[in-house]
């Protein structure tokens, strides 16, 4: 009965781990795709520890569902795990591993239904400010311009997504810096990029003791505006896009010595004009496989024994 502990050990170093390792890298702010794709990798690793040794552990407190995962497996693979030998702890790890999923899926559906009632909120507001013309249908407009000085531009998600423009951003922006401005709210659509922040944002709520889940929603909110930029810089030049952001946001003070709140718009710009060179070729595939091929770890852990027997 020594796979379910082995699996709950590899999530929880995971969970420890991790973190710290991408903290001291310095490659993501170059390549945040990939960095997106290492992040989900290794959260999807440490779920799927805790999910076989759920599994498994249930198998070994209960015969039933022994029973029932080992139904067409020869008597050697069983043996091979020694289940019988899980002890009384085997129940208790089931149900709280059980538990924890339960609320993993509680947490995710209060975040979804917290962001429809968001997202429907703005819609009201946009249909109150932007009223539609006779004729025109809710949503079939994808991008719809807002009366407003502010300078200010955002991406409003759902089945239809928006491109929202205020008229002071329209003043403000000169030359092909719209352009960027929308090719970056454009790469968020693309992207899907709502539903990576909407399951970083309910494990990280739901279990805010654990290191990996509060830096997977720090990241993904710092990555994805990263992605979104190179987007945009990719088709109108680091600077144009850089020159936008700093007219969208030089009056919101979070330019200043001490800003109040976006303090990762100042890093976003200086990274833009620092002009960092991407990594080669091959070691971004070398990185996407490597964190590709983490899941799979677990995944040997549990099938081991069972094909050791075979």
């Amino acid at each position: 009965m020594m796979v379910p502990a082995v699996l709950l050990m590899l999530g929880a170093l995971t969970a420890m781990v991790t973190p710290r390792l991408l903290a001291r890298a310095d490659w993501p702010e170059r390549e945040p795709v990939v960095a997106l794709w290492v992040w989900q990798c290794v959260v999807a690793a440490v779920l799927l520890c805790f999910a076989l040794s759920m599994v498994l552990s249930a198998a070994a407190a209960w015969q039933v569902v022994r029973g029932r995962l080992f139904a067409s497996a020869p008597h050697g693979v069983v043996e091979a795990y020694a289940l019988g030998a899980g002890g009384p702890w085997a129940a208790g790890t089931a149900l709280l591993l059980a538990g924890g999923a339960v609320w993993s899926g509680a947490m995710l559906t209060r975040e979804v239904l917290r962001a429809r009632s968001r997202r429907r909120a703005r819609r009201a507001e946009l249909l109150e400010r932007a009223p539609l013309l006779p004729g025109e249908e809710p949503g079939a407009q994808r991008l719809v311009l807002l009366e407003g000085q502010r300078p200010d531009a955002w991406w409003l998600p759902g089945a239809a997504p928006q491109l929202v423009v205020t008229t002071g951003a329209l003043a403000r922006l000169k030359g092909r810096q719209l352009d960027a401005v929308l090719a970056h709210e454009q790469g968020h659509a693309a992207a899907r990029h709502d539903w990576l922040l909407h399951c970083s944002r309910a494990l990280a709520g739901g279990f805010p003791q654990v290191p990996v889940f509060a830096a997977f929603e720090a990241e993904m909110h710092r990555l994805v505006e990263l992605a979104a930029d190179d987007v945009a810089s990719r088709r109108f030049g680091r600077l144009t896009i850089a020159l936008a952001l700093v007219g969208l946001n030089e009056d919101r003070g979070v330019f200043g010595p001490c800003p109040a709140h976006e303090a990762h718009v100042p890093q976003r710009v200086r990274r833009l004009l620092s002009a960092a060179p991407r990594l080669p070729a091959g070691r971004r595939l070398r990185l996407t496989a490597l964190a590709t091929l983490v899941p799979a770890v677990p995944l040997m852990v549990a099938f081991m024994p069972g094909l050791r027997a075979l």
